[in-house]
């Protein structure tokens, strides 16, 4: 298994920029890709802000910043892709999409690299299929949890194939960018995501049955269970869209308990998807 020290990130949105945000501060050379350089650059705009945001409250040097943006690269080029030793791509939930771009790397990438898929839902042992039965084994998830700048934990999935040597090699690269990975098994919604989302079931149906206000069961969460934000404002952080995507995927898996509620698809339906769009359960 080769030595991680050149990263490519594929997807340069906010979850892909704070990847390679983390790497990046660890002292990693990270490529950053997306269909367009200019998209690609965006990541550099994105990730100004984190260091400015953490400069601003004292936990980074001034200095550091210019030093962290030297070593990430943008990139639309199939060239940048050949001589990494770990790609993660970090793209959306959707599964179709995922399975062309690995399929694309497979035949770019070279034979040692290891194949990292942050999903939040999809079977890894599923999207593994989009490369070549050699590569198999160095294909794992690495679920990061948003934002990645501040959040310590990454979920490590291994599929069927996934050897153990990729495993512990992701498992240790992730400690190296000071993060706490966990092993969970190949599931639909693998660990963590079965338990908030079964949490957050619970807060629709409080919501639709007028039990409590949204303001009231955020507070309730943080005060009550010690949570650091409330459901319904990290609902509008990592988007109304991809939760509903993330909680189908979960029906079709494990049936009722994870059936969709109203409440959330006529938000959806509405274009009230949260931060990014300025209106969800709140307005921004």
């Amino acid at each position: 298994m080769c030595k991680i020290d050149q990263i490519a990130v594929i997807g340069a949105g906010m979850m892909g920029t704070e990847i390679a945000y983390c790497f990046a501060l660890a002292g990693k050379k990270v490529v950053i890709r997306d269909q367009s350089l200019d998209l690609a650059r965006n990541a550099l705009t994105l990730m100004e802000k984190i260091l400015d945001k953490g400069i601003n409250k004292g936990k980074l040097e001034p200095e550091r910043k210019e030093a962290v943006l030297t070593l990430v690269s943008p990139s639309d080029s199939d060239d940048d892709m050949q001589n990494v030793d770990l790609v993660v791509e970090a793209v959306f939930e959707d599964e179709q999409l995922k399975k062309q771009i690995w399929a694309n790397l497979d035949a770019l990438c070279k034979p040692e690299c290891i194949f990292a898929t942050n999903t939040s839902s999809i079977p890894i042992t599923r999207l593994a299929t989009s490369v070549c039965s050699e590569r198999r084994g160095q294909f794992v998830g690495a679920h990061f949890f948003s934002p990645v700048s501040v959040m310590k934990l990454v979920e490590v999935i291994t599929g069927l194939e996934t050897t153990e040597e990729t495993a512990e090699a992701m498992m240790e690269c992730c400690r190296a960018i000071d993060k706490v990975p966990i092993r969970v098994k190949d599931v639909p919604g693998f660990a963590v995501n079965r338990i908030l989302h079964a949490m957050w079931m619970e807060c629709y149906r409080l919501l639709e049955e007028g039990v409590a206000t949204i303001e009231d069961i955020d507070t309730g969460c943080k005060l009550g269970l010690g949570h650091p934000i409330g459901p319904y404002a990290l609902m509008d952080l990592t988007s109304n869209s991809l939760n509903l995507q993330i909680q189908e995927i979960l029906f079709n898996a494990y049936g009722e308990r994870f059936k969709p509620r109203p409440v959330l698809r006529q938000k959806v339906d509405a274009n009230h998807l949260g931060r990014k769009v300025g209106h969800g359960w709140y307005t921004y």
